[in-house]
């Protein structure tokens, strides 16, 4: 048996406040005449965040709109104009929740690797490491702060760029930055997390490794959205540490059927990444029955809505891009249902489920 000798973050600060040293952090990375870019998600376009970005000499932030998930052709402009403006940077700094770190992470390797992003999308494609990459998430639960990957939606489908030069070199966990987030988005990136530590936790890839880290991810996100009536400074700092230990247990193993199945939904449809998962989970009890029932409970005690009927009035034809979208992400089929999976989940399958959703 081969083990994966996997790539982690080079350097963690976690706590209230940490924003406040980034100035400190990136210091010794400048290089002369070459700016750091902050990619900072366009929902703090005018919020006192942005105006305690660290900005020296000739530094940018550009406000992402991360409306949608990040789309290759959108990396490929942003890597692109930064080239065609200064050459090269310093470094990206990606300031928002997954999608805003996803691209901040493509764009770092896209300044040094040629062509297209597209060109990536994979497993180990990257050639060359990017420019220097730094994570602060302002969201928790989807682990994109330590994963070796960054998700896009490209010409034919939605995949990561799934590297060792991926990952983040620096990031900066400050729970304070979440704590104004919109109550349906917390809980949407939350279940991100619960759902994948289910699918890691069930899965067939698992190892004590990924267990460790997946089994106190899970538990963060019950104290939070189960044991609770209330939200307070301690959810934040528990929700943070859950997306980054969930981040950490899919690093050995791999997610299962509602990534696969969102991944579909998000090609097509434009669906977010956290929303799609809760869309596709409230519908899995054949495959995580435990999981479900808690689910559904933790989304009825919080109050939210989840989205239904949205496959309503489809064509055959985006039934079926769905489906070759959803189908080509093997490993997370493999670990969801082992080697045997293509006879368990036939495309006549997979399609009745798209159907109820």
């Amino acid at each position: 048996m081969s083990f994966r000798n996997f790539k982690m973050v080079d350097y963690v600060v976690f706590g209230r406040g940490a924003f406040n040293q980034l100035d400190e952090i990136l210091a010794p990375r400048r290089k002369a005449d070459a700016p750091m870019i902050f990619l900072v998600d366009h929902f703090f376009q005018g919020k006192p965040l942005a105006e305690r970005v660290p900005l020296r000499g000739k530094d940018e932030i550009i406000f992402a709109d991360v409306t949608y998930e990040p789309k290759t052709t959108q990396v490929d402009a942003l890597a692109n104009s930064l080239k065609e403006k200064f050459g090269t940077v310093s470094g990206v700094i990606g300031i928002g929740g997954g999608s805003t770190m996803d691209l901040a992470k493509a764009v770092s390797l896209m300044m040094n690797n040629p062509g297209s992003s597209a060109d990536y999308q994979g497993w180990d494609l990257v050639k060359q490491p990017g420019v220097y990459k730094a994570g602060i998430p302002t969201l928790s639960g989807t682990g994109a702060e330590v994963s070796r990957t960054t998700v896009l939606t490209g010409p034919t489908r939605k995949l990561g760029m799934n590297s060792d030069f991926t990952p983040f070199d620096q990031i900066v966990l400050d729970p304070e930055l979440t704590k104004d987030a919109p109550v349906n988005q917390r809980f949407y990136t939350g279940m991100d997390c619960y759902i994948h530590c289910i699918e890691s936790l069930e899965g067939t890839y698992l190892n004590e490794f990924s267990k460790s880290y997946g089994e106190k991810a899970l538990q963060l996100c019950q104290k939070v959205f189960v044991d609770k009536d209330y939200w307070d400074d301690e959810s934040d700092d528990q929700l943070m540490m859950a997306s980054y230990a969930g981040g950490m247990s899919i690093a050995y193993s791999q997610v299962g059927v509602a990534h696969a199945v969102s991944y579909g939904l998000s090609y097509l449809l434009g669906t977010k990444h956290g929303i799609g998962n809760c869309i596709v989970m409230n519908y899995l009890e054949e495959y995580y029955p435990a999981g479900v029932k808690e689910f559904k409970y933790m989304v009825e005690k919080n109050k939210i809505e989840i989205p239904e009927g949205i496959c309503k009035g489809l064509t055959d034809e985006q039934f079926d891009t769905m489906i070759n979208v959803s189908l080509g992400m093997k490993p997370l089929w493999e670990n969801a249902l082992g080697k045997d999976w293509e006879k368990i989940m036939t495309r006549e399958k997979l399609r009745k489920l798209y159907e109820k959703l």
